[in-house]
């Protein structure tokens, strides 16, 4: 089991302890929160907790297991085409149910591992179990998802979804009608205070903002048009169950489990529809565009009736 012990940088005072521990350490945020939340972090020798402050100069001790390793598992996705493919990337259509990569917990198919299985070669930059990913899906929203193939173009695309100029523009039903029929949700979202598995708009979260316009409205529920200008863990689902209109089937915050089975919904409504950015190596502005699956068009067309 490693264990570290270090003051605490002036440059982090004030920090939250997995915020800290995360550049310290170089850990992900999410493995960061999960050591202090198992007990291994203690100021002064004083046990904390993942959203406690860290103060200047304290002496901060951390012990943790090692994360298992997770394996690409190369098996062939059904139903996950490839809208573009070059020397430098692949642009897949995603099907609802498909992990981008694999994690601890998840034994479904992964867009990673039906790559593998396609015979597509990947950058192998970042974490071995996301190779090539540069940004994520939910496994239960479908859509467009780019995947690096070469290094250079892992290194170009991870830097332009941090610097916000890659366009995702999403398809998404909420339940009732938003009122204002078009705005801007801007709430800080972070893992939910008593349930993991879950996020949710919290003070002290990181900065989330959601634009949206109204497509079309039906009696139970509306169809938006969604612009993400950042792009965190189940944003747009958080931010639309925080203005009580969770997306219509998305039972885990508090869709109307009624609603769903009567449109044959099995997962949120959600299609990550068009996505633009600078080609990496080419540097010309390319668009890409996904119609929607069978699942969701049906949906509509209950509504319509």
């Amino acid at each position: 089991m490693p264990e570290r012990m270090l003051p605490v940088p002036d440059g982090l005072a004030g920090e939250r302890v997995d915020a800290g521990l995360a550049k310290l350490l170089g850990l992900s945020r999410t493995r960061a929160a999960a050591i202090a939340d198992e007990g291994g972090v203690e100021v002064d020798f004083r046990p904390v907790g993942r959203s406690d402050r860290l103060p200047a100069g304290a002496l901060l001790s951390v012990r943790w297991q090692e994360a298992a390793e997770v394996a690409i598992e190369a098996v062939e996705v059904r139903g996950m085409g490839v809208v573009h493919e070059d020397d430098d990337l692949i642009v897949v259509d995603k099907p609802a149910g498909v992990a981008a990569h694999p994690s601890p917990g998840w034994t479904g198919p992964t867009v990673v591992g039906g790559l593998a299985a396609a015979g597509v070669r990947v950058s192998t930059s970042g974490a071995a179990e996301r190779a090539g990913v540069v940004h994520r899906l939910d496994a239960g929203t479908s859509g467009l998802m780019v995947v690096a193939k070469s290094e250079h173009a892992y290194t170009v695309l991870k830097r332009a979804f941090k610097e916000r100029t890659v366009d995702k523009v999403y398809l998404a039903l909420a339940q009732g009608h938003p009122d204002p029929t078009s705005g801007t949700i801007d709430a800080p979202t972070g893992r939910h205070p008593k349930a993991e598995y879950r996020f949710a708009v919290v003070a002290d979260g990181r900065p989330s903002v959601t634009h949206y316009d109204t497509v079309e409205a039906f009696r139970a529920a509306t169809l938006m048009e969604v612009h993400l200008e950042t792009g965190r863990t189940h944003q747009i689902r958080v931010h639309f169950a925080f203005l009580r209109h969770p997306l219509v089937g998305d039972t885990m915050y508090g869709a109307d489990p009624v609603l769903a089975e009567r449109l044959g919904l099995t997962r949120q409504w959600l299609h990550a529809a068009r996505l633009g950015f600078d080609h990496p190596a080419t540097g010309e502005r390319v668009e890409f565009e996904s119609p929607l699956p069978e699942d969701l068009a049906h949906a509509l067309e209950l509504l319509r009736d």
